[in-house]
């Protein structure tokens, strides 16, 4: 069984998904690919521990800090999209990458391949997908809407440049 509950951001809302352990997925309601590693069958809770956490570290992230520590996550996919995924994890707050430099660090022939696992992340802004460009810095794809990508952007540059 699968749970979810719901985050509001200043930027919508926001769907939380756990196994009742981990997190399994988070999603701006409405998103490309919203639920999908969700069970059939999922229902409505509020007071899991994983969902206390992942609150916490939004609100820390949405406060326009870096935070410290990450909540237990459990990533589902192709041995490819977790390659990616786990490779999106060592983008470093502030920064970003492009989809061709991402595929080259993997060794990867394709920049639309790794585009394509990017896209499928089920777990937006903790994993850091929106720290993905288009070559030359272009503010291309973001599931959750390229209008939110660049408020993501906004908020971590403004921030790492502060420090």
């Amino acid at each position: 069984m699968d749970f979810t509950t719901h985050y509001d951001s200043h930027l919508g809302s926001i769907t939380l998904a756990s196994d009742g352990k981990a997190l399994i997925g988070l999603w701006f309601d409405g998103q490309k690919y919203y639920g999908s590693t969700l069970a059939s069958q999922h229902e409505e809770r509020t007071n899991l521990p994983i969902f206390d956490v992942t609150r916490q570290w939004l609100e820390i992230y949405f406060s326009g800090s870096e935070p410290d520590f990450m909540p237990s996550l459990l990533l589902q996919g192709t041995e490819f999209q977790m390659r990616v995924w786990n490779a999106l994890l060592t983008i470093p707050y502030g920064q970003t990458v492009t989809y061709g430099e991402l595929a080259h660090y993997l060794g990867s022939p394709s920049a639309q391949a790794v585009g394509g696992a990017v896209g499928r992340n089920p777990i937006s802004i903790i994993v850091p997908c929106h720290r993905v460009v288009g070559a030359g810095g272009a503010l291309t794809g973001y599931a959750g809407g390229v209008d939110r990508k660049c408020a993501l952007l906004q908020l971590e540059q403004k921030n790492y440049f502060a420090n």
